[in-house]
């Protein structure tokens, strides 16, 4: 990924901004300019809280070009409280102790680097949700 590119998609990539719907008001993650549930325009910004549960998963045991070093790996389909679905790398967690339902909150994450000196990739991915310490 460009640099120029990397930079653009920040916010998709660092906080889960996504977009509302004014027609139906479906919750889109990633953005697009039409609602693939109505088909009207889609362009009010809409900040997803991070929480969310997994809907299914898999380990990744060949990695793809760039991130053989991190393998292996779990993913996941993480079903967002506000009702999207999207792919997210699991980060952590013991493999064994992943399951379906089990609920989870997006960190920001080193993704990769590019070489040694080079450009250092941020991601989302998720992790177990931490007990919240009421007082």
């Amino acid at each position: 990924m460009s640099i120029p590119s990397y930079w653009r998609s920040r916010q998709q990539r660092l906080a889960l901004v996504g977009e509302v719907c004014p027609t139906c008001e479906a919750k889109l993650f990633p953005p697009r300019d039409v609602c693939p549930h109505c088909g009207g325009p889609a362009k009010t910004r809409f900040d997803f809280c991070g929480r969310g549960a997994i809907y299914s998963f898999s380990q990744v045991n060949a990695a793809p070009a760039g991130f053989e070093a991190y393998a292996p790996y779990m993913v996941a389909l993480v079903a967002l409280d506000e009702g999207p679905l999207l792919t997210a790398q699991l980060t952590d967690v013991d493999p064994e102790d992943v399951y379906i339902g089990m609920p989870v909150e997006m960190v920001t994450r080193q993704m990769r680097q590019e070489g040694e000196q080079g450009l250092i990739h941020y991601n989302y991915k998720f992790r177990p949700l931490l007990e919240r310490v009421q007082g």
